[in-house]
C-alpha cells in the first residue's frame, strides 16, 4: 500500500487560486492549534503555564517518536501498524529485564532496542521478501506482539516484588538512571523525553529533507521501479524504513516504562492510533501533502494539546475521542479539499 501523495517537494503555492486558500493550506493547522490554545487558556488560566506546556510535550514525546517511525515507513510507500504494540511490548520487556532478570539499565535498554531491530527485520522479511502487503503484515505483527507481551507474566503487569509464575517473588528494581529517562527534568523544567524527541526529530528531519538518503526514501515511495532502474537499492531502503520504525517504537516503550516505573499491560493501548494520526496530520502541515517529520511532530503536539485541554476542562472521558476525531476530520478535510481545488 502506498499513501505517499508526492515524492517531490510541495508545489501547492505554484497553483492558481485565492491567497486565502494558500494561507489555509499552509497554515491552517497552526491557526487551529493557536485557536485551541486561546480557548483553553480563557477557560482554564493554568493551561499556558510553563509546567503544563512541558507536561504536554512530555506526554507527546512518545507518540511523536512512534509517529516519526510511521512517517519513515510511509515515505517508502509502506505503513507500519505495529508500532503501538511494539512500544507496549518494549515497556514490558524493559521492566521484565530490570525486575525479573535483575538486569542493569544498560541491559534493559540494549535488550529492548534489540527487540526493536528484530521486529523491524521480521516486518521487512514479510513485506520485502515474502511480499505480504504492508498493512496485512504489520497488522499480523501487531497481534503477535500484543500477545507476546502477556505470556512471560501470565497477563500481569511487571512491578517490583511481583509474584512470578513459579511462585517466587521478583527481586529486581528500577534503577535511578533508568527512571531518570522518563522522569528527570533538566534544569528542573525540561523533561528528558522532550530532549530525546528533539534530538531524534532534528536528526530524521535532516536525513529526510536534506540528504541524498532522504531523497531516495521518497523516490522509492514514489516509484519503486523507477528508483530501482536509477540504481537505488530499493529493498535495502524498505528494510531500513521498517527497522527505523521499530527501533523508534522500542525507544518510545523504554521512555514509557521509565515514566511509569512499571511494565503496565494496559499501557500503549492508544499509541498506534495517536501515532498514525500525528503522521497523517503531518501531510497537511505547510501544505506538504506527503509524510514529513516536522509535520508529524506538529501533529503529535496538536493531538496532545487537544487532549490536555479537554482534560483540564473536565470533559468526560467518553467524549474525548469523539471530539478529537471531529476536530481532526474538520482540519484535514478543510486543508485537503482546498489543496485539491487549487490543483
Amino acid at each position: 500500500m502506498s499513501i505517499t501523495a508526492s515524492s517531490s517537494p510541495d508545489h501547492t503555492g505554484a497553483a492558481p487560486g485565492w491567497p486565502w486558500q494558500t494561507i489555509v493550506i499552509k497554515s491552517g493547522i497552526f491557526v487551529l492549534l493557536a485557536a485551541m490554545m486561546i480557548i483553553f487558556q480563557l477557560n482554564e488560566p493554568a493551561f499556558l503555564r510553563v509546567a503544563n506546556i512541558f507536561s504536554i510535550l512530555q506526554a507527546v514525546a512518545i507518540v511523536a517518536l512512534l509517529g516519526i517511525g510511521v512517517t519513515v515507513s510511509c515515505a517508502i510507500g509502506g505503513f507500519d501498524l505495529s508500532v503501538g504494540a511494539l512500544a507496549a511490548l518494549s515497556q514490558m520487556a524493559a521492566a521484565y529485564i530490570l525486575i525479573v532478570l535483575n538486569g542493569s539499565a544498560f541491559e534493559a535498554i540494549a535488550g529492548t532496542l534489540l527487540i526493536g531491530v528484530l521486529v523491524g527485520l521480521f516486518n521487512g522479511l514479510l513485506i520485502v521478501i515474502l511480499r505480504v502487503p504492508d498493512l496485512l503484515a504489520t497488522l499480523g505483527t501487531l497481534f503477535l506482539l500484543a500477545g507476546a507481551q502477556l505470556i512471560p507474566t501470565g497477563g500481569r503487569s511487571v512491578a517490583p516484588g511481583m509474584a512470578l509464575l513459579d511462585g517466587s517473588a521478583a527481586t529486581g528494581s528500577f534503577t535511578e538512571f533508568f527512571l531518570a529517562l522518563g522522569r528527570y527534568r533538566v534544569g528542573g523544567v525540561v523533561p528528558v523525553p522532550v530532549i530525546v524527541l528533539g534530538v531524534v526529530a532534528l536528526v530524521f528531519w535532516f536525513i529526510m529533507e536534506r540528504t541524498r538518503w532522504g531523497r531516495v526514501f521518497y523516490a522509492v515511495g514514489g516509484s519503486p521501479t523507477a528508483a530501482h532502474l536509477a540504481g537505488a537499492p530499493t529493498k535495502t531502503y524498505r528494510f531500513t524504513a521498517y527497522i527505523v520504525s521499530s527501533v523508534l517504537a522500542a525507544l518510545g516503550g523504554i521512555l514509557l516504562a521509565a515514566r511509569l516505573g512499571r511494565g503496565d499491560v494496559s499501557a500503549g493501548n492508544s499509541l498506534m492510533l495517536d501515532a498514525v494520526a500525528a503522521c497523517l496530520i503531518g501531510y497537511a502541515v505547510l501544505g506538504a501533502n506527503r509524510p514529513n517529520v516536522f509535520g508529524t511532530v506538529v501533529g503529535a503536539v496538536f493531538v496532545g494539546v487537544l487532549l490536555n485541554g479537554l482534560t483540564m476542562l473536565n470533559a468526560p472521558y467518553y467524549i474525548q475521542d469523539f471530539v478529537k476525531g471531529l476536530v481532526l476530520i474538520g482540519a484535514l478535510a478543510l486543508t485537503f479539499s482546498l489543496s485539491h481545488r487549487r490543483n
